[in-house]
């Protein structure tokens, strides 16, 4: 009788540690948060693009003011750089919040500089 009890608690011993197992070519998907993300959303919306409040946000960029409803393609060299100077200080995670403040405050990037950001944003995307 001993031995029957003793073999039932091994085989649920050895189920336990089988279910537990992750199953082989399975790969634990690890999941990280990004620093400025608060958790509640299943998508990070500090990446999103669209700006949904309307708050301008500053990233020591209120020269760029001056260009406020201004075409993407008119721009000079020296205005372009001003924007890149702005776009080059900022963190890979502060680049999407920047396009957000820029467009909520009806400025129209430079094209390059348009696309060099997004490129930022999808690379960072793309690794987190």
């Amino acid at each position: 009788m001993i031995y029957l009890v003793l073999g039932i608690v091994l085989a649920l011993v050895v189920a336990v540690v089988f279910s537990r197992k992750s199953k082989p070519g399975e790969e634990e998907k690890k999941v990280e948060v990004p620093d400025d993300c608060c958790g509640a959303h299943e998508v990070c919306e500090a990446d999103s693009l669209l700006s949904a409040d309307g708050k301008a946000e500053y990233f020591e960029d209120e020269e760029l003011d001056n260009y406020k409803s201004k075409a993407a393609d008119s721009y000079t060299d020296e205005q372009i750089e001003e924007f890149r100077d702005v776009l080059f200080t900022l963190k890979e995670r502060e680049v999407a919040g920047w396009l957000k403040s820029l467009q909520a405050r009806n400025i129209n990037p430079p094209e390059i500089i348009r696309e060099e950001a997004l490129m930022i944003v999808a690379e960072r995307r793309f690794v987190n």
